[in-house]
């Protein structure tokens, strides 16, 4: 009867280890893997990862037209962390923690052989959306609608001028709500 007891106590204690929400021990921002929790603080604040021109792999890149003349005012570069553009092959979806990083450069436009080009050149800043399938920050104002939102300026990727991503970010989203908030379309990688 000991040995069962002394086992029973064992294992008892070996799934408490494994199982890091026993007890509310875990912050709920560790239900992301390790790199999407490396981007997202316990309370759902969240940084520009320091990485992610290395480690994340390229979605495309959006030019901005000028309104009058050539060229183009703004380039958007848009990376996503590893495995994600795998997974949305295989589902067509973003997994849960991915992490998309936007980067907005104003741009340089001159001529060239081949024609009038623009080229990315001074660093305005960069957006960065969080995949959140089950709504771990509810009282955070820049977590919702299936997403962690926040902008931040060149000068600091660690402090988010974003306040409430219903009025700093879901505007300009709207017209893609129907895949995910996020216009997939004009990503070749997702592509199958």
């Amino acid at each position: 009867m000991k040995i069962i007891g002394a086992l029973g106590v064992a294992v008892i204690g070996m799934f408490m280890m494994f199982d890091g929400n026993a007890y509310g021990q875990t912050a709920p921002h560790s239900q992301f893997d390790a790199t999407t929790a490396a981007v997202v603080d316990d309370q759902g604040n969240m940084h520009v990862p320091a990485d992610y021109q290395t480690s994340y792999q390229m979605l495309g890149t959006w030019a901005i037209a000028e309104k009058k003349g050539a060229g183009s005012k703004e380039m958007h570069v848009v990376y996503a962390s590893p495995g994600v553009i795998a997974a949305y092959r295989k589902t067509g979806r973003y997994p849960d923690g991915s992490v998309l990083v936007k980067e907005v450069y104003k741009t340089t436009t001159k001529p060239m052989t081949t024609g009038t080009v623009s080229s990315a050149d001074t660093l305005v800043g960069w957006f960065v959306m969080v995949k959140d399938d089950v709504g771990r920050f509810p009282k955070n104002t820049l977590w919702g609608d299936g997403w962690g939102w926040s902008w931040f300026n060149a000068a600091d990727p660690k402090k988010t001028t974003s306040t409430d991503y219903k009025k700093d970010c879901l505007s300009c989203h709207v017209p893609a709500q129907a895949s995910d908030w996020i216009y997939s379309y004009g990503y070749p990688p997702l592509k199958r």
